[in-house]
């Protein structure tokens, strides 16, 4: 399915379940196959696919049906989840692979596999998770486990050179990582459904100390590491990015909330996507009263940061400088992953990852068995302006904020028909926001909104991000004002 912005394409092999995405310099498409083992490439200049196999793959299946049969259990096929991939200058496509616990390495001239199998401490259980090459090193998560790891691609005599950088917090997750100008890494650990923390290694200086044989455990704690508790709200992050200003951001993947970090005040900000629409999650039973987005990576994106709300059924554009959130719909829907029995069109295509390209954001859809991609450079249905970027409000007071949408010239032909966009950080109704309108249609002309603002005279004092705009059925392009309690 495609729409104003988004275009899809479905795979020729049927469920292959499509998850880690990247780009080659060529501008060639590069994803894994969860279900087949395969790395495959898509040409955007002539919209074909080619799927590489992979025997490594096959074998161990075929091994394991065997086993199946002669223990008299059903034979399953292999699957694995494989959520991290990237290119390296060599011409090689590298990626995580969760089954059998491995890092792959894809030759892009000779089409050959090269298996390699990752190092698990004693006892320990391991999930190799996102991946990233910096330079002539290979950074992964190992989400499981909860280690940081660092494969160093400029093999010597003694191989591919490996360490780990442990939890920091005991029994915790280790999720996704980014690097700032200054190359520290920036990554979390948390534990489910409990506490976390940010955590900046100093990459750098770990490297001239451990290439000198002097780290210990001991030190690497005191003298590498810093770490920062988890703000009220944030509870499982799996994506992290360092925007264009070097503060650090995180996606909330139990919630529609995103957070920044300021290293300089060390102050987490509170944020917050779109609420889902209803043909995203459906609602047939009557039980969802509270629908999350659940973004799930983010990235730096030139300078905004993209994001997949991937139960919204949305890539997310945030601008730090503007505080301004463009959201992009996916149009293709699974029912089987929503509320949708007897809804027509409902549910999501899981979008877990994507890849920036220029202007274009490459998407796969991991059960829909699409790859789809977002061109940010066609222009907007409209634009929106806010009146005010920050109100007071006393508890039990009321403001009014003024919305105005003008369409774009280029669409005043085409008409567009909308709906007033609003979200909050606020929790226990803090917030009430109020539109004179919910729906209106947009020719030539401006629309201006009228939008009541109310503090609870029962609401916490403090500081609140409100997301205000305007959505259709392909986009919604919104704005925050910050909203005190006094």
């Amino acid at each position: 399915m495609s729409n104003e912005y988004v275009k899809e394409f479905k795979i020729p092999t049927a469920c292959t379940q499509p998850l880690a995405i990247t780009v080659d310099h060529n501008g060639m498409v590069w994803f894994a196959q969860t279900s087949t083992g395969k790395v495959a490439k898509f040409d955007p200049l002539t919209d074909t696919f080619t799927e590489y196999d992979n025997p490594q793959w096959e074998q161990a299946e075929k091994a394991i049906i065997v086993q199946a049969i002669a223990n008299n259990i059903q034979p399953t096929k292999l699957r694995s989840m494989m959520w991290g991939m990237d290119y390296f200058p060599d011409g090689t496509i590298w990626y995580t692979e969760e089954s059998t616990n491995a890092i792959w390495k894809f030759s892009i001239d000779t089409g050959l596999y090269d298996r390699i199998p990752y190092p698990v401490a004693e006892g320990k259980s391991s999930l190799p998770q996102r991946l990233s090459i910096e330079g002539s090193k290979i950074i992964l998560n190992d989400f499981s486990g909860g280690a940081l790891s660092f494969l160093d691609y400029a093999q010597d005599d003694q191989g591919l050179r490996h360490y780990a950088i442990p939890a920091v917090m005991e029994n915790a997750v280790t999720s996704g990582f980014a690097i700032d100008a200054d190359e520290y890494v920036w990554y979390t650990n948390w534990v489910p459904s409990g506490q976390g923390i940010l955590v900046k290694f100093d990459y750098p200086g770990y490297e001239v100390e451990s290439t000198q044989g002097e780290v210990t455990q001991g030190l690497l704690l005191a003298d590498f590491v810093e770490w920062y508790n988890f703000p009220a709200g944030l509870t499982t992050p799996n994506g992290v990015a360092v925007g264009p200003d070097q503060k650090i951001w995180l996606a909330d993947t139990s919630s529609n909330y995103f957070f920044s970090f300021d290293p300089l005040t060390e102050e987490f900000t509170k944020y917050v996507t779109s609420i889902p629409s209803i043909d995203s999650y459906g609602n047939a039973s009557d039980f969802i009263k509270n629908p999350v987005s659940r973004p799930y990576w983010i990235e730096r994106f030139d300078d905004n940061l993209v994001m997949n709300e991937h139960n919204a059924n949305r890539i997310g554009i945030f601008n730090p400088s503007t505080e301004t959130l463009v959201e992009y719909t996916v149009p293709s829907r699974n029912p089987n992953w929503g509320d949708c029995e007897g809804i027509d069109y409902c549910g999501v295509a899981q979008v877990f990852d994507f890849a920036v390209d220029g202007k274009k954001i490459w998407f796969s859809e991991w059960v829909e068995n699409n790859i789809g991609v977002v061109d940010t450079s066609i222009p907007n249905p409209f634009s929106i302006d806010i009146d005010t970027n920050e109100i007071v409000l006393r508890k039990g007071q009321t403001g009014e904020i003024t919305l105005g949408v003008t369409m774009t010239p280029s669409w005043t032909s085409k008409g567009v028909d909308a709906n007033v966009n609003y979200s909050s950080t606020s929790t226990f109704s803090d917030i009430i926001i109020k539109p004179e309108l919910n729906d209106f249609s947009l020719s030539d002309d401006s629309t201006t909104i009228s939008i009541e603002i109310t503090a609870s005279e029962f609401a916490l004092s403090g500081t609140h991000k409100v997301l205000l705009g305007a959505y259709t059925d392909d986009i919604a392009v919104s704005q925050f004002i910050t909203v005190r309690i006094v």
